[in-house]
């Protein structure tokens, strides 16, 4: 008798703006968290938050602690800023994505999550805009 392998799934949030880049590992329900990253905990200066070097170490990080923990794949689920913000992913999106798809696990669907507004809030900057 053979022993079947039963998958272990999980989500993989990825936020990404200009700023930084989160990576955040989830259980299927989004409730539990696994592990979680951010690209400032592996650059020394704030400026390579944001970097694809970044975003690829954190994520590297993330399926470690993945791994540990039993899951054999997940769906990522990419963000941008949206709102009044960016609602394109910022530089590390598709370092994060490509790192974790070398981590060897199944990878499902790849979902973008940006919250983009039907009739949005006043964007900052007052009624005469950003003065430079």
């Amino acid at each position: 008798m053979s022993e079947v392998q039963v998958d272990k799934w999980g989500i993989a949030h990825i936020y990404s703006s200009y700023n930084n880049t989160i990576v955040h590992m989830t259980d299927l329900t989004g409730a539990e968290t696994v592990a979680i990253s951010s690209g400032g905990v592996h650059v020394t200066a704030d400026r390579y938050e944001s970097s694809p070097f970044a975003a690829m170490k954190s994520s590297n990080a993330v399926v470690e602690a993945a791994r540990a923990k039993g899951f054999t794949g997940f769906h990522i689920r990419v963000r941008a800023v949206g709102g009044v913000g960016s609602r394109v992913p910022g530089p590390g999106a598709q370092a994060a994505i490509r790192a974790l798809a070398r981590g060897g696990f199944k990878i499902g669907r790849i979902d973008d999550v940006t919250p983009i507004p039907h009739d949005t809030t006043r964007k900052k900057g007052g009624k005469r805009g950003r003065r430079v």
